[in-house]
Parts: C-alpha cells; sequence; structure tokens
C-alpha cells in the first residue's frame, strides 16, 4: 500500500450493496477493510481478488465487537479516511400486524441499524479527524432506506430504525463539521439475492417507479462514491429509489 492511499472500512460488504460499494472504492483506489458477521470465507476471499484490502469478522449486535472492528481496521494501515455504514439487519412482519412487533425486534434492529453505526464512527473520530488534519478529506456514509424516508419497508421497526440512521446522520454532520463529513444514501428496493425473491416489490417499483425497475448494487455504490469524492455535501439524505418517492 502506498503511504498516502487513502483507507475506507465497508461494513456488510462481502455481498449486495456492501460489495458493490467495497469494489467500486477499490477500483477509485482506496485501500478496503471487509467486513461481515458470518461469511469469513467470502470475505477473505474478496479481500484477495480486490488486492489491496484486508478482511475483519465482527458482529456488530455487540459493541465490544464494534470497537475492535475500528481498532483493528486503523491499525491494518495505520490511517482510517472513510467509513461506510452498510451493515443492517432487517425482519419481515405486516405494517397490520403490531403484535408481531415484538420488544425483542425492536431492541435487535435498533442496535444493528442505529446504535452499530453511531458506536462505529464515535470509535473512529479519532482517526478520521487525524486524515483531515492531514488534509485528507474524511467522511462517513451510512446507507440507510427508502423506508426511512417513506412510510413503507419491511416492518415498522426496521423503517424506524432508518428513519432514526437518517437524523444520527444529519446530527453528526453538525457534530463533526468541518472535519469530517456525514451523509447518507436511502435506497429504495435494489436487486440482490436477498430481494429476488420480493415478488410484490418488484411488481410495485415496475408499475409505479419513473425508471420502471429496481437499482442494481452498482447503482447504489454509484451514489456512495459521489458521496465520498464530495468536498462540501455533508448531513445529505440521498434517496435512491427510481423516482419512487414522486408518485
Amino acid at each position: 500500500m502506498h503511504p498516502s492511499q487513502r483507507v475506507a472500512l465497508v461494513t456488510g460488504s462481502t455481498s449486495g450493496i456492501g460489495a458493490a460499494v467495497a469494489r467500486r472504492l477499490s477500483r477509485d483506489g482506496y485501500a478496503v477493510i471487509l467486513h461481515s458477521r458470518s461469511s469469513v470465507e467470502a470475505g477473505r476471499a474478496m479481500a484477495s481478488e480486490l488486492g489491496v484490502a484486508a478482511y475483519i469478522q465482527a458482529d456488530l449486535a455487540d459493541d465490544a465487537d464494534r470497537i475492535r472492528l475500528v481498532q483493528e481496521a486503523v491499525a491494518q494501515w495505520g490511517r482510517l479516511d472513510v467509513i461506510v455504514n452498510n451493515a443492517g439487519i432487517s425482519r419481515v412482519v405486516p405494517h397490520t400486524d403490531l403484535a408481531a412487533a415484538t420488544p425483542d425486534i425492536w431492541r435487535l434492529l435498533h442496535e444493528v441499524n442505529v446504535v452499530a453505526p453511531f458506536r462505529i464512527v464515535a470509535e473512529a473520530e479519532a482517526a478520521l479527524r487525524a486524515s483531515a488534519a492531514s488534509g485528507t478529506p474524511a467522511c462517513v456514509v451510512n446507507v440507510s432506506s427508502h423506508a426511512g424516508v417513506r412510510p413503507k419497508g419491511a416492518s415498522i421497526p426496521y423503517a424506524a430504525t432508518k428513519a432514526a440512521l437518517n437524523h444520527v446522520t444529519r446530527l453528526l454532520a453538525v457534530s463533526l463539521a468541518p472535519a469530517i463529513r456525514v451523509n447518507a444514501v436511502a435506497p429504495g428496493l435494489v436487486d440482490t439475492p436477498m430481494t429476488a425473491d420480493w415478488a410484490q416489490a418488484q411488481q410495485l417499483w415496475r408499475a409505479r417507479a419513473p425508471m420502471q425497475r429496481a437499482a442494481h448494487p452498482e447503482e447504489i455504490a454509484q451514489a456512495v462514491a459521489m458521496l465520498v469524492e464530495s468536498t462540501y455535501l455533508t448531513g445529505e439524505i440521498l434517496l435512491s429509489d427510481g423516482g419512487l418517492n414522486l408518485t
């Protein structure tokens, strides 16, 4: 790795949006830290594929693991310039079935989707500020959801955690400015293995979204890369849903 090469940590980066983001940042010249909770072999294989990359396993529901993830990421090359908080979890619960949205579901989704991104940024703040002080732009991009902006989503707890993440994004943009920019991308439906059998959602996007389809993971990665490379945008929630919010 070249001493001036910027380092990006991408959580949840062994498949779907996270993998596309990691590959895009690698092509853009970043050294990439990959992460997952369980797909260790896939993470190690992808790190070998990308070249200047490393893989770290961590369970983001566990605070000690979150801290370890950041510490190991910084130790890998002695710096950390970009964080993409992509990892998240969901539970499918009909919005009308209030009893099924149990406190355990609320707690787990909040812990992983809201607390974990915040704690990762808090633990990485010193490293990000050091990069900014050296003249290297430092930033955070959170991967939120269309469901955090519109009353939709796999469940009410899921949508509520993404709405909370959007507001955390804005709050951090203020508290960390001007050294560290903080933005979010809020995708709608994205074609990934997880959504392949979501027939109703696929039909909704084809019928009502102006773009008439779901996004490809690479298109969300493109939006993330744009926010990473910006030198001025902060506190923005970039809705990337093919225009469905307009209908």
